[in-house]
């Protein structure tokens, strides 16, 4: 049976629903899309619900009319200032002298015990390693012998709010949420390769309500962090500078925007209508470099002093992969590499077929990433239809726990 795999991306300029098709272990074929501006969604976080569900809603549509599927379950990417992460570690004892799933649960349980406000909800337990007896460095300790089991997370908790107004919201398009998931990771997913996670890089992807960004250490998440700025706060700049409205400024931005002033001639001009004028007027492209290379600067500046915070900025041999959709602005790789002193570079989904004309741009990222999570994550088979999802046949208990449901919380637990 094929496995159909659906993501959504809920971002602060628009919202990408895509339903794919898993050919193998790489490679994704691309059934249906559905692109749609955002509406009522500032900085990765709702404030207009109405209009925000309206958008979600005509997203899925078509991405069903499009893929010919209904669409009952997703995974959705979350992000905002709201989202914060701490570091917490477990311990337990191994009760049989050989680690079960049932031990890895117990101890994951433990690390998640950590005072978490009853205004915060957890999106993601990552375990970033295991140890048994003192030794370090164990990826999967099921079937070692030991008495003392240790593990290493790190824990991403959101606004539990906020997160209850995008359910809502997924509610009224008829989809339930399989799965939140921070906007750097599903990122990672689709850009991020096997080496540059082993190395040590940061991904870090520059939406338009915010700027959001993961450490990889070893193959594993360090640390993660969303700063509330992005492409939409060069948009406003631009407008202010110029004296332009909003969506005069985003198609200037577009179309011609550059990272680096320096590298503009001094004589190049493009006409416009500025806000309120009859005639168009001259605008200097270097001046319009000036706006975008002050606050591009301002965002690489924040995410260094991020990494430094961190405590791994010299941890990432492999530099930075920059991704979202303000990375597709001429020359900030160049921008990115002076502010940061490490390598850049710019990524974009790759191994996708099917309905892949408008997602080729680091844009699209995120739901592209999304996907690759469903089938990285080991969940329970995602399926299009309602009622049809799978369950695992239910087996025998242990100290009072369903092994099964222990089975199902572990696979909830790790991403």
């Amino acid at each position: 049976m094929e496995e159909i795999v659906v993501g959504i991306d809920v971002g602060t300029t628009k919202v990408c629903t895509l339903v794919g098709r898993v050919e193998d272990a790489s490679a994704l074929h691309i059934l249906g899309v559905g692109i749609e501006p955002s509406n009522g969604i500032k900085k990765g976080i709702i404030v207009d619900l109405e209009a925000a569900s309206r958008a979600i809603v005509r997203s899925v549509e078509r991405a069903e009319q499009s893929s010919g599927i209904e669409i009952a379950s997703a995974l959705v990417s979350i992000a905002g200032a709201h989202v914060s992460s701490i570091n917490s570690r477990g311990v337990v004892g191994i009760s049989g002298e050989i680690v079960d799933e049932y031990d890895v649960l117990r101890v994951l349980e433990a690390a998640r015990s950590v005072a978490i406000p009853h205004s915060r909800e957890v999106i993601h337990i990552v375990q970033r390693g295991f140890s048994i007896d003192g030794q370090d460095g164990i990826r999967t300790p099921i079937g070692m012998h030991g008495y003392k089991l240790e593990v290493e997370t790190h824990i991403i908790t959101a606004s539990t709010a906020t997160v209850d107004n995008l359910r809502q919201c997924l509610g009224a398009a008829g989809v339930e949420v399989q799965q939140f998931v921070l906007n750097p990771l599903a990122s990672a997913e689709a850009v991020l390769t096997a080496n540059e996670r082993q190395m040590g890089a940061a991904v870090c992807d520059i939406g338009g309500g915010t700027t959001d960004m993961a450490i990889y250490v070893d193959g594993k998440v360090w640390h993660t962090m969303v700063l509330a700025v992005g492409g939409n706060h060069v948009t406003s700049d631009i407008a202010h500078g110029l004296r332009l409205s909003i969506a005069q400024a985003e198609d200037i931005k577009l179309q011609q925007g550059y990272a680096i002033r320096a590298e503009v001639g001094a004589e190049d001009y493009f006409n416009i209508r500025p806000f309120g004028e009859d005639n168009d007027v001259q605008i200097n492209k270097q001046e319009l470099a000036h706006i975008i290379e002050a606050r591009v600067e301002e965002i690489f500046e924040l995410s260094l002093q991020e990494i430094k915070r961190s405590g791994y900025d010299g941890l990432l041999p492999a530099g930075m992969v920059l991704t979202g959709g303000v990375s597709a602005l001429p020359a900030i790789r160049d921008l990115a590499s002076d502010v940061l002193r490490m390598p850049v570079r710019i990524a974009e989904p790759e191994n996708i077929t099917g309905m892949v004309d408008q997602l080729h741009s680091p844009a699209y990222s995120t739901a592209v990433g999304l996907l690759r999570w469903a089938l990285s994550s080991d969940e329970n088979e995602i399926t299009p239809k309602r009622g049809r999802r799978s369950r695992k046949s239910k087996k025998g208990e242990k100290r009072g726990v369903k092994l099964s449901n222990a089975k199902d919380l572990f696979k909830r637990l790790l991403p």
